[in-house]
């Protein structure tokens, strides 16, 4: 068995990465969801207005920046009908020791985020 952190586990520290983040820009959650491939991962309310957050959690060589446009679209459709923004965080996750490794249970880990992309 091996002792990386799995799919979920990833997404899961992904998602507190995004989550702490939206907290500190004055984001209320209204909905969250860590299941994967269930999108949006966060319903968040900000100065009256409606965002759909979507976070994907990416490792080396994958740019955590990067995202599906397909994916992205079909969520922006969706958003518009509850006159919603959609946004996208991606959180690129690597080993502290190499970054190209990835994070393994107990171990120090790399964090590459720049914050939230607005798509609408």
């Amino acid at each position: 068995m091996s002792n990386y952190l799995e799919e979920q586990e990833l997404h899961n520290l992904a998602m507190n990465i995004v989550g702490k983040d939206l907290e500190e820009m004055g984001y209320e959650f209204l909905a969250v969801n860590s299941k994967l491939k269930k999108d949006p991962q966060f319903v968040a309310l900000k100065d009256k207005e409606l965002h759909f957050v979507i976070v994907r959690a990416k490792g080396y060589p994958d740019n955590a920046n990067t995202y599906d446009a397909k994916l992205v679209e079909k969520i922006k459709q969706h958003a518009a009908k509850f006159e919603a923004h959609t946004l996208y965080a991606g959180v690129g996750l690597g080993s502290a020791k190499d970054y190209k490794q990835p994070v393994e249970h107990g171990t120090d880990y790399a964090v590459v985020y720049n914050g939230i992309q607005k798509i609408s």
